[in-house]
């Protein structure tokens, strides 16, 4: 890695090029890819993002990021390979007519048709830098053929990373001791931005309106709303959420579970609540544009993060996690090395374990203590405005970027 610049020295006006594998209009997990370029570009600098969409090009409101889309009708294996030939034609192009200053992508297919330009324009021209934000595990998600090829092309990307990019940047410091360990990486070549929420758009106090209008469209006024939003997937402990409702639906049948988002294993989800006759309890919703989300944070009373004690999460970031606290929502969250990095002992923190009896009874704490988690979730919002913010993310990125020129 190139030496630091002398202190004082800003980073400003460089053109950043985000290569991603996103599928714009169908993939949820895009906002740390969008909220990081966005703030780059308030910083002062030229900011793309390359990606695909599936069927409508979506429009980024009020950004600043320039978006490239290739339109791939998804299907899996045949887009992602079509997308890998069309970047292999379409970048050498790119980089003659805008000369990037830096190109970031994912250990992800795309990775291997940037070989090509990183021969033809080496680092002295563009630097490259791999961004890890999650690492495949054996896990119940990694299983079969499209599991084994996800963690082989994520070895490969790092094996290559290492010899042809000038850099590597990672989510948290927990995950980059992991990828350093496994992957024998220089840890002075790694850096490390954490995800975060805008501070403007998830704070509490501009949606008490959308509060009290969101719980009187769904019938949850005089309701205890415990929510739940992300991705619908086996291992995030959703099943252990919504069985911990048996227990609660005897003693406080006011409690409901609310669950936004979508995913693989939502018709699941839906299958267990109504053999397990919960419907009265626990409700569903379709995914809703970032911009919304905290409105539906709002309108809840604590959030909830289940993740199991899996490798899988044990380093992460959850963002969902670090919205609620935003928010203000005392959260009830695993006691795995992620959460705990990120809550500490913090009341807005009501640690669990991933089973129903455990959830159910934090939830009974967290309701019969409801005149407190105003006072409790103010602890969260300080967490957010000294570390977990995309202001924050951004400064650190661009010194990381800073320390390779």
């Amino acid at each position: 890695m190139s030496n630091l610049k002398k202190k004082g020295t800003s980073l400003r006006g460089r053109r950043i090029v985000w290569v991603s594998s996103l599928v714009l209009d169908r993939t949820l997990h895009k906002t740390s890819r969008i909220q990081i370029l966005e703030h780059l570009a308030k910083r002062g600098h030229e900011v793309y993002l390359i990606a695909m969409h599936s069927h409508e090009k979506p429009a980024l409101d009020n950004t600043r990021i320039h978006v490239i889309s290739f339109p791939m009708r998804y299907t899996p294996i045949i887009s992602p390979a079509l997308y890998i030939i069309a970047l292999i034609f379409f970048m050498p192009l790119f980089m003659l007519k805008k000369k990037p200053d830096f190109i970031i992508t994912e250990p992800q297919e795309q990775f291997f048709a940037l070989i090509p330009s990183a021969v033809l324009f080496p680092m002295k021209i563009c630097k490259y830098i791999l961004d890890i934000r999650s690492t495949p595990v054996s896990s119940l998600r990694n299983q079969g053929v499209l599991g084994y090829l996800k963690t082989f092309t994520f070895k490969v990307c790092l094996q290559l990373s290492k010899r042809i990019f000038e850099g590597i940047t990672i989510i948290t410091s927990l995950m980059k001791k992991e990828v350093c360990m496994r992957f024998r990486l220089d840890p002075q070549k790694v850096g490390v931005w954490v995800d975060g929420v805008s501070k403007e758009l998830f704070t509490r106090e501009k949606y008490d309106y959308d509060r009290a209008k969101l719980r009187s469209r769904f019938g949850l006024s005089d309701k205890f709303v415990v929510l739940y939003h992300g991705v619908f997937d086996r291992n995030r402990g959703l099943t252990e959420s919504v069985e911990s409702m048996q227990f609660l639906m005897l003693k406080h049948p006011d409690v409901i579970m609310f669950l936004l988002g979508s995913g693989p294993f939502r018709q699941h989800l839906v299958e267990l609540v109504k053999a397990k006759q919960l419907q009265g309890n626990v409700i569903f919703h379709d995914p809703v544009r970032y911009e919304d989300v905290p409105r539906y944070i709002a309108m809840s009373d604590i959030g909830i993060v289940p993740l199991p004690n899996i490798p899988d999460w044990k380093n992460q970031c959850p963002l969902n996690l670090i919205e609620c606290l935003a928010m203000e929502k005392p959260v009830l969250l695993t006691d795995i090395p992620a959460n705990r990095e990120i809550v500490g002992n913090e009341d807005c923190g009501i640690y669990v374990s991933c089973d129903p009896v455990s959830i159910a009874a934090s939830v009974d704490y967290a309701y019969n203590n409801r005149k407190k988690l105003r006072a409790w979730g103010e602890s969260g919002r300080r967490i957010v405005e000294n570390k977990y913010n995309w202001e924050k993310a951004a400064v650190a990125f661009e010194d990381y970027l800073l320390a390779l020129e």
